[in-house]
């Protein structure tokens, strides 16, 4: 029997083979007849923490219980905790939950036109975003999102969303004006490449934005919450933000976002503006406080910089063997191998895969790695052994 389904009731935007997966232990995962994988993908970098933890299970367990939904006309304890936690890691006043990273850039949105729009008045309504990003799906993100084929059959999106080359002052200097409400931008690209914020970019956009009123947004959807190293990806590159958004690893694999904004923007927003069924219940975010402990702590931390050290000289290494292999890209454990030949990304994949390892690509020419953030040395090795054959 295979491991794969062939043409499931999916629409067929996914595809048409999967690989069916039945339970995960630590950094593997395994497949419904017991194939063993060493995962380098995390999910997209969801399952922050690995797989089988007792922990976040015994904890979802408990508060289901209890309490497993309220909606957002009621409070329960550990969503206030978790939003309280949140805001004091930065100058924030309010965190709206969602459900996703599309929900969290969608809510940042409708705070900063609102924001602008009472601040500066009507019109003033704008947003920027950079070339190669990905903020979501839905249609005020696809809208920010500027890679032709997220958008081609959709048309007309959202008015109001204009686009720069990332990391150009020149263009920033061109395009913004006080009409911008917000600029999104992510610090390190996750879907576009693996390109990061330099610091004179950084260094203009804070001045220019500032001059105008214009609130920046860090997407750190897939860079939030130790990816890169920091607790948020802006730290690691000299951002700052005025709203950030978060989600994939928020509740080590349960569905959550958040949206943490300043008090500058929380006092101009009237109640029922903005608002979610699902987002911030008891059970995520009960989860949520524990992945939030165990992330943010500087030990922790500090070992993903070191675990991204080595593994970068892994990948270094394979680049010196093998002639396929160009640049090593990103940050942390974001990490990607840019390929000589693009084409050869899914051969690549697929041979990994065959040989018990999942990974990722991003952009047109790279691969993505993206572990759980407590993977071992030795684990990588292991992964990256498999990759250099592979090559």
């Amino acid at each position: 029997m295979s491991p794969f389904v062939n043409k499931p009731p999916y629409p067929n935007n996914y595809g048409s083979d999967f690989l069916v997966l039945d339970r995960g232990e630590g950094c593997y995962i395994f497949d419904k007849k017991g194939n063993k994988y060493l995962d380098f993908g995390s999910g997209i970098s969801v399952n922050a923490l690995g797989y089988g933890r007792e922990d976040l299970a015994d904890i979802a367990y408990k508060q289901m219980k209890k309490l497993i939904h309220t909606s957002n006309l009621y409070a329960t304890e550990p969503a206030l905790e978790l939003a309280t936690k949140l805001c004091k890691t930065g100058n924030f006043a309010a965190v709206h939950f969602g459900n996703s990273g599309t929900e969290a850039n969608e809510a940042a949105f409708k705070y900063a036109r609102a924001y602008s729009q009472r601040v500066k008045g009507e019109g003033n309504y704008k947003i920027l975003s950079f070339s190669n990003a990905f903020h979501g799906r839905t249609f005020g993100t696809m809208s920010a999102t500027p890679k032709e084929k997220y958008k081609a059959p959709f048309y007309p999106l959202v008015p109001g969303f204009e686009t720069a080359e990332y990391n150009s002052v020149d263009d920033l200097k061109k395009i913004l004006d006080s009409s911008f409400a917000a600029v999104i931008v992510e610090p390190l690209q996750g879907e576009g490449g693996l390109d990061s914020l330099t610091k004179e970019f950084c260094e203009a956009l804070h001045e220019i934005c500032l001059a105008k009123d214009i609130l920046i947004i860090s997407d750190e959807v897939q860079t939030g919450f130790g990816r890169t190293g920091e607790l948020y990806g802006y730290e690691t590159f000299g951002l700052k933000p005025d709203i950030i958004t978060l989600s994939k690893p928020l509740a080590g694999g349960l569905p959550l976002s958040a949206t943490l904004i300043p008090k500058k923007v929380n006092d101009l927003i009237k109640i029922g503006e903005h608002g979610t069924t699902f987002g911030g219940g008891p059970v995520t975010t009960a989860v949520a406080l524990k992945v939030m402990s165990i992330i943010n702590d500087k030990e922790f931390l500090d070992n993903i910089k070191e675990l991204s050290s080595y593994f970068k000289s892994g990948l270094e290494d394979i680049i010196i063997s093998c002639s396929s292999a160009l640049k090593v890209k990103g940050e942390g454990l974001l990490l990607g191998l840019q390929l000589a030949n693009p084409n050869l990304i899914p051969t690549v994949i697929n041979k990994c895969r065959e040989s018990g390892l999942l990974i990722l690509r991003t952009g047109s020419d790279s691969l993505r790695f993206a572990p759980p953030l407590n993977i071992t040395k030795e684990e990588i090795k292991t992964g990256l052994d498999i990759l250099k054959k592979a090559l």
